[in-house]
Formats: structure tokens, C-alpha cells, sequence
């Protein structure tokens, strides 16, 4: 019996639930994050540059390279342990190293990726992190480092899986150009869930900044949209008035609609991977199943005041957006159906001309018609007379009274003549 055949993409499938493992960390440890994308189309980018651009650093640390048309990559360059994948719209790479420099996330933390290696990336920074990871740290000393490393009007601290661990973050920048994490692991937490957190902090960071360019997109569009919006409500309220031809509104109507259409068409991509990246950040803060450090605000509270009013300024808009888009298309309809209505009377009217025309026709036919009866038969009864002259003078009668017997005969015969043809016409 032949074996079953299995799908092309069986174990394909398969094996991309196992492509992204956690990274496994064993604390004190420190990690640089960073994540690149292209300005413009970054879905549509040339991947290829971004793996030349991988292997580029791996060849800096005599590390082997990746498969040619690898999504992800893990391998060691010298003491660190690079974790690297590429998504959708962006690539991220995770540099972890053991143990933790003197100075609390010192800026050269991040010289694992060099200067002229950055400035020739295919990609912008969307954002990079440094995370420093203890253990063993009271709560008398991570209360010290948390006041000393962040903001306190935007830190966020937060217990996280079962007390496990603590961690904060305040989510600015620094004079170095990165944002901070601390991550305070107790000694009975192992490597895998150290690297959990840490993993899902940096997620939870890269998918705030992507969610928040749909922000910056409505931004950017607001001015248009408002003023857009502005002429569709004027064309609108001018349609009952009629003060204002409907061929001349409705072309102005179709442009708006245009206009609409292409807002749309230029921002719905932004728009929904907005809205993904958003559930992705809830989730990923979800999973660290957060409880309250000593009064302070979590991870889920500090994303319910700072963040979650952008995410709803771009629902908001987009909602706006698809009415307007909308209420052209209906007022588009209205005005087409008053343009029908206007077009059926002008051809109503066009139509009672021509039976007016056609009336006045007949009428001018039937005149025609009673003024060739005469003449032909004026003509019929000349030629008779020429016939029935040389019958004067057997019958006695005169030429004017044989004409005036033709005459009448004469003059019906022509009548009911031309009748008969009228009427096989007809």
C-alpha cells in the first residue's frame, strides 16, 4: 500500500509555530534591542537588503550566516547572543550578553552594533531599547534604581508572572538615543521565563511605536479631511435650494469623493495594521499578568492613560473618514436621481414639442392635401374638356356647360383618389 501523501506545506506549517523560540537568559544579564524600517511600502521592502544587511554584522564577528531566504536567525557574535527576525514592516535584532556593566545601561552597552554598520542600514530606527537584568534585588534597592533610571511621572512598574519578577520602564528616550527597561528576576526564575519578559517587553515597546504611526498618519491627514469636509457639508446643504445647477455639484461631489476614496486607499493599510499592532501590545501585557509594585502605576495603566486615547484618536478617524466617504457616495446618488428627474422632464417636454410639431404636421398635410385635390383635379377637368369638346355640336351644349358637368364628377373622382392612396400609406 503507497504511504499517504502528505501537503506541500505540511511541514512548513508546522515548523513556523517553532521559528521564533524565546531567547533563554540567565540574570544579571544585559540586552540591546533595536528595530529598522523602511520609511515608504515597508511591507513591499526588498527583503534581500535587509538579510545583506544582517549578514554584513555577522560577518564583523566571523559569525556564520543565515539561509538565503531566512525570516529569523540566532547565533553568537563573540561574547553577545543575536537574536534577529524580520516582519511584516520591520526588522528587529536582540543582542543579549551575561552580566551588567558598572554604570546602569551605559550607552556602550550598545556597541554591539557598530556606527558605520547603522548608518548603512536599508531602514530608519523605529526604536531601541537597553534592558538591564538583575537578580536577587529587594525591594528596597529596586525602588532606589527605579527612582534613580527613570521618569517617575511616566515610570511604570509592575510585578509580573506570579511575582517572578519585577519590572519597570518609563518609555522615554535618553540622551543616548535609546529607551530603558530594568528587569529584577528572583534567584528561583529560570532562564526561559527571564527571556519571556524580556522578549515581551521589547514587543510590547516595538508594537506601541508601528501602532502609533497610525497616529501620526491622522495627523498628517486632519487638515485635509477637515477641510474636505467642510465643502461636502456646503454642497449639501445647497442641494434642497437648487440655487445651484446639480451637473456643476455633482462634478464637484465626484471630485470630493475622489479626494475620499484616495484617503482611504492611502491610509487603510496604516489604518489596520494599526489596529493589529494594538491587540498585539494589549496581549503581550496581558501575558505578564501584572500585579501593583508598591502603589505605582502598571504596564496596563500606563497604556490606558497615555496610549489608549491615541489608538481611539485613530479609530475616531478612520470612522470619520468612512462616513465621509459615505455620505459623498449617498449624496452622489441623490444628486444623480435629481439629475434623472431634471433629464425625464427636459425630455417630457421635448417629447410634447415634437407631438406639437408633428400635429401642426398633419394639420399642414391635410391643407396640402385639399389644395392638390383642387389643382389636380382643376387639371383632370381641363383635360376632360379637351376630350369632350368635339361633343358640342351633336349634343347642342357649350364648352362652359359640358366643363361645369365634368367639374363635380371629375372633382370626386380626384378625392376619393387620393383618399384611397392616404389611407394604404397609413
Amino acid at each position: 500500500m503507497p504511504p499517504i501523501q502528505d501537503h506541500p506545506l505540511r511541514y512548513q506549517l508546522v515548523n513556523e509555530l517553532h521559528a521564533r523560540p524565546f531567547p533563554t537568559v540567565q540574570a544579571p544579564a544585559t540586552a540591546a534591542f533595536l528595530a529598522l524600517k523602511h520609511l515608504d511600502s515597508a511591507a513591499a521592502r526588498d527583503r534581500g537588503a535587509d538579510l545583506k544587511h544582517l549578514v554584513a554584522l555577522l560577518d564583523r564577528y566571523g559569525a556564520p550566516h543565515p539561509q538565503p531566504d531566512a525570516s529569523h536567525y540566532s547565533g553568537d557574535l563573540g561574547r553577545y547572543h543575536l537574536k534577529w527576525e524580520s516582519h511584516t514592516e520591520f526588522v528587529t535584532y536582540t543582542a543579549f550578553r551575561d552580566g551588567v556593566s558598572d554604570r546602569p545601561f551605559d550607552p556602550s552597552d550598545f556597541d554591539v552594533f557598530p556606527t558605520d554598520w547603522l548608518e548603512n542600514a536599508p531602514g530608519h530606527r523605529v526604536t531601541s531599547a537597553l534592558i538591564r537584568m538583575d537578580t536577587d534585588q529587594d525591594d528596597a534597592a529596586f525602588r532606589e534604581a527605579v527612582s534613580k533610571h527613570f521618569v517617575s511621572e511616566s515610570v511604570a512598574v509592575a510585578r509580573v508572572l506570579d511575582d517572578t519578577a519585577k519590572v519597570a520602564g518609563d518609555f522615554r528616550i535618553d540622551t543616548a538615543g535609546h529607551l530603558r527597561f530594568l528587569v529584577n528576576a528572583a534567584s528561583q526564575t529560570g532562564p526561559r521565563r527571564i527571556g519571556r519578559i524580556v522578549q515581551r517587553l521589547c514587543e510590547i515597546e516595538t508594537y506601541k511605536t508601528m501602532s502609533m504611526l497610525g497616529l501620526a498618519r491622522v495627523r498628517q491627514m486632519n487638515p485635509e479631511l477637515g477641510a474636505l469636509d467642510q465643502r461636502l457639508t456646503q454642497l449639501i446643504g445647497n442641494m434642497p435650494g437648487g440655487s445651484v445647477r446639480a451637473e456643476d455639484t455633482l462634478d464637484d461631489l465626484l471630485a470630493i469623493s475622489a479626494e475620499l476614496e484616495g484617503m482611504v486607499a492611502r491610509s487603510s493599510y496604516r489604518f489596520g495594521a494599526s489596529a493589529a499592532y494594538e491587540q498585539i501590545v494589549k496581549q503581550r501585557i496581558e501575558v505578564l499578568r501584572e500585579e501593583r509594585f508598591e502603589g505605582r502605576q502598571t504596564f496596563g495603566e500606563f497604556m490606558m492613560r497615555r496610549y489608549d486615547p491615541a489608538m481611539r484618536t485613530v479609530r475616531s478617524t478612520k470612522k470619520r473618514l468612512d462616513a465621509m466617504a459615505d455620505r459623498a457616495m449617498r449624496a452622489g446618488e441623490l444628486l444623480r436621481t435629481r439629475v434623472d428627474v431634471e433629464r425625464s422632464a427636459q425630455n417630457q417636454d421635448v417629447l410634447e414639442s415634437m407631438n406639437r410639431r408633428a400635429d401642426l404636421q398633419l394639420r399642414l398635410q391635410r391643407t396640402v392635401e385639399g389644395l392638390s385635390v383642387v389643382a389636380i383635379s382643376y387639371y383632370a377637368v381641363s383635360l376632360a374638356g379637351y376630350v369632350l369638346y368635339p361633343l358640342t355640336e351633336p349634343t347642342g351644349l357649350s364648352k362652359d356647360m359640358l366643363t361645369a358637368i365634368v367639374a363635380l364628377p371629375m372633382l370626386l373622382l380626384v378625392w376619393w383618389m387620393v383618399r384611397r392612396i392616404r389611407r394604404k400609406l397609413e
